[in-house]
């Protein structure tokens, strides 16, 4: 399994990116959130997800591991392809994704072409439980704050030995106390620190 890829820009567009990792060219499938996220040329780090098909071996990548952990849910329901789920982070955010299949939001999900009534329905019933076990919170909780940021924070407390559903909850308390102002990754792990 490819993690990561960290190489030169050789070609870019809103469908995919060619990477030059010392001299082998990557052919990585993007969406549109992604394409936006990265820069037009230079280096570049791309997380990744290998989707093997009987008749190609597919690779997929992600600006963030928010937007790959994203993905790697979507996959999972039944009906949803690969190119399904890049149509919709395409459309959407990861955390507007999120926060559509908590707060049971069919009709924003049904705006992404290609997904109907439903398709909507089957993403909340067989996501909505899930991500709200992982912890996931909706945005109007959280303050306006990268979600990478949030992400190296909760490795950094996860790595540190506390649970990840611990670590989320103390995340999401720090980020509504700082709502409006954006906090860093070190500021959030010694918040969380001085919280438990």
């Amino acid at each position: 399994m490819i993690a990561f890829l960290e190489g030169t820009i050789a070609e870019k567009n809103p469908a995919c990116l060619v990477i030059n990792c010392q001299g082998v060219g990557y052919l990585v499938h993007i969406s549109l959130y992604t394409y936006n996220a990265i820069p037009e040329k230079g280096n570049v780090h791309i997380h990744t997800l290998q989707v093997i098909r009987e008749d190609a071996h597919i690779l997929y990548g992600f600006a963030d591991q928010g937007e790959r952990e994203v993905f790697r849910h979507l996959i999972s329901v039944s009906g949803v392809g690969p190119n399904t789920a890049r149509m919709i982070l395409s459309a959407m955010t990861p955390s507007e994704v999120t926060n559509a299949i908590i707060s049971n939001n069919i009709n924003m999900l049904e705006s992404v072409k290609g997904i109907g009534a439903k398709s909507a329905r089957r993403i909340i019933v067989d996501l909505k439980d899930r991500l709200e076990k992982e912890g996931v919170f909706q945005a109007e909780n959280l303050g306006p704050t990268d979600n990478t940021i949030q992400q190296e924070a909760l490795s950094a407390l996860v790595m540190l030995g506390f649970t990840k559903n611990t670590a989320q909850k103390a995340i999401a308390a720090i980020l509504k106390k700082h709502r409006g102002t954006v906090v860093s990754a070190e500021h959030l792990v010694k918040e969380a620190l001085k919280s438990f």
